[in-house]
């Protein structure tokens, strides 16, 4: 074994896990690559050809690279897993009138615990993936810091990463850039791996569109949700819709009906398919209740920190207090913020460093 110890990388065969495993094998860990086989995408129903981690082609990539190495490669299939917990989690949080984080839950709820399982079997005792994120230290707690690279920062992502997740993993790519990273790949040989694409969409929903994924999901459901309400913020009646699933809080186009004047999502009520529209005004909120915490930098929030909080993924973030109460967190936002979305994650930031995140339950006016 080597010195520097033995690592489980995971490979799906794009440039970012590849180059993971390049830079862990030159510094002189012991590399173990594994690929995790999550979705068919045949059996979702959708027209567009399969790409990504769990196609044939990015499979084979990845083996390539740890024969040309000369290190192991296995293929894990969580299918059964992933489509229990991720899949389902993605379906009742929609017919839930939530908007669900799929990447989040693949990542804290099975990824990673998938590949710690592996690592003990294979006696791995790290994990690396080819996240952009960095990974602090203080008083004895582990947390996840932003990359260098503010257009590639994953860390809004790995919020819930626990600290045994957290002691057992190493991100390598954060120091970097991803220019830096393609040019790495160029220079080692890997040309083809340098140019190659990548996708941002859900990778059980390859052609983004969420919608058909959930009637083809679940039978019947047009029916049953079709020709609900339309209603302005004081509920009277000003049109019918689709079905409130295939609304999300915060959309303007694609309402289906014309009102004269923009018109947004504000609250969506599952018990009686209603859908609330109102103005951009409507959307505001002064605070928020957060849920399913898990906390990283501190042990308990200190009571009123003032943390940059950010609602979505390539939201810029806004000022907020924070007042922990087990694990629910009430923020309140020093400027009012629009479009919190229940279901979506609320990730706190000290400077760069994540100091918790959640669940978004509510927003509160």
């Amino acid at each position: 074994m080597s010195k520097k110890g033995r690592i489980l990388v995971a490979m799906s065969g794009g440039i970012d896990s590849t180059m993971t495993a390049v830079l862990l094998h030159e510094q002189g860990y012991e590399v173990v690559g594994i690929t995790m086989k999550t979705w068919d995408y045949a059996n979702s129903g959708g027209s567009k050809k399969e790409t990504g981690c769990c196609s044939l082609d990015s499979i084979n990539d990845a083996r390539e690279v740890a024969v040309d190495l000369g290190f192991h490669h296995f293929i894990v299939d969580i299918r059964e897993e992933f489509g229990d917990y991720v899949i389902d989690n993605f379906v009742d949080e929609y017919l839930a009138g939530r908007t669900p984080n799929p990447c989040v839950l693949c990542n804290t709820h099975i990824k990673w615990s998938a590949m710690l399982r592996r690592a003990d079997q294979l006696d791995c005792e790290y994990i690396a993936t080819g996240h952009y994120a960095i990974i602090n230290e203080k008083d004895g707690r582990k947390y996840v810091t932003k990359a260098k690279d503010a257009k590639k920062d994953q860390s809004y992502v790995l919020w819930g990463l626990s600290q045994e997740c957290l002691n057992r993993s190493m991100f390598p790519l954060g120091p970097y850039t991803k220019p830096e990273v393609r040019q790495m790949a160029f220079d080692r040989g890997y040309t083809a791996l340098s140019k190659k694409g990548e996708s941002y969409e859900i990778c059980f929903v390859p052609d983004n569109d969420y919608r058909s994924f959930l009637r083809r999901r679940v039978d019947g459901l047009e029916d049953r949700v079709n020709g609900g309400n339309f209603v302005n913020t004081a509920g009277e009646v000003i049109g019918q819709h689709k079905g409130y699933p295939f609304y999300t809080i915060g959309q303007r186009k694609g309402l289906g009906v014309a009102f004269g004047s923009p018109k947004y999502v504000t609250e969506i009520l599952p018990d009686t398919n209603t859908v609330v529209l109102g103005d951009v005004g409507d959307l505001l909120r002064n605070g928020m209740i957060v849920g399913q915490v898990n906390n990283q930098k501190y042990d308990v929030i200190p009571e009123g920190l003032e943390t940059v909080t950010q609602i979505r993924y390539n939201d810029p973030g806004t000022l907020a207090a924070l007042k922990q109460d087990g694990t629910q967190v009430e923020a309140t936002f020093l400027a009012n913020v629009k479009g919190v979305a229940p279901g979506q994650s609320a990730v706190f930031y000290e400077g760069d460093d994540i100091v918790g995140g959640g669940i978004i339950m509510s927003g509160l006016k």
